[in-house]
């Protein structure tokens, strides 16, 4: 039952997105977490080995509430907030990162407004949750009540979680919003930056669903 094939790869590919984290800079360490819901079972990575030596056979299967199935390891301590990120939305996958750009920003702004279109990809602005000790089902809290409408919020003090429909498109939203953090602290060297109004990132939203915007084309 846990050795399906599905749940295979996605040990498989939480370990290739692991060593991702620490390689994209969104992470270092042993920090961060990220995990892969397959039905009534999660995938997540464990709690205390150093990403480059990570083993898909170290990646720990629990359910949705939490009960082990399938762990050699200990599973992350962020465990709480990621079965919380899957009741509450629809997500498939969840990336937990603790990038410089994010939380440098988490210390000061109560959000990060809509600087550049693209943010439109996130659902809009993100908010900062309120500071939360890590593991705690405060945190966990805190981060859905942040997520409300979007796919991905920024924890105070912390870093940032991000979810989607599979593990590659929760992680590029994590590397989306690193990057819009850097840009808003970019601009605000410059001066007051400014932001777009919700009837522009409606605008966008409408006109990229339209294009079908960051799409391939469909096969023939």
């Amino acid at each position: 039952m846990h050795n399906t094939a599905e749940l295979q790869a996605a040990r498989g590919q939480l370990v290739t997105y692991s060593t991702r984290l620490v390689d994209d800079g969104l992470a270092v360490g042993a920090a961060g977490n990220m995990s892969v819901r397959v039905g009534g079972t999660v995938a997540i990575t464990p709690s205390g080995i150093a990403y480059h030596e990570l083993d898909p056979a170290d990646i720990c299967l629990v359910s949705l509430d939490g009960e082990e199935l399938d762990a050699t390891e200990s599973p992350s301590t962020e465990l709480p907030m990621h079965l919380r990120v899957y009741a509450a939305t629809d997500a498939r996958a969840v990336v937990h990162t603790h990038s410089a750009e994010v939380i440098a920003l988490s210390t000061v702004c109560p959000e990060l407004p809509a600087v550049h279109y693209a943010i439109t990809g996130l659902g809009g602005p993100v908010r900062v949750a309120e500071y939360a000790r890590f593991g705690s089902a405060g945190l966990a809290d805190a981060a859905v009540k942040a997520l409300e409408g979007r796919t991905a919020a920024i924890l105070r003090n912390h870093g940032a979680i991000c979810y989607g429909a599979t593990l590659a498109q929760a992680y590029d939203r994590a590397v989306l919003l690193e990057w819009l953090a850097r840009v808003y602290r970019l601009a605000r060297g410059y001066g007051q930056p400014r932001v777009l109004t919700q009837a522009e990132l409606d605008e966008v939203t409408a006109e990229a669903r339209r294009r079908r915007y960051g799409q391939r084309r469909p096969a023939p």
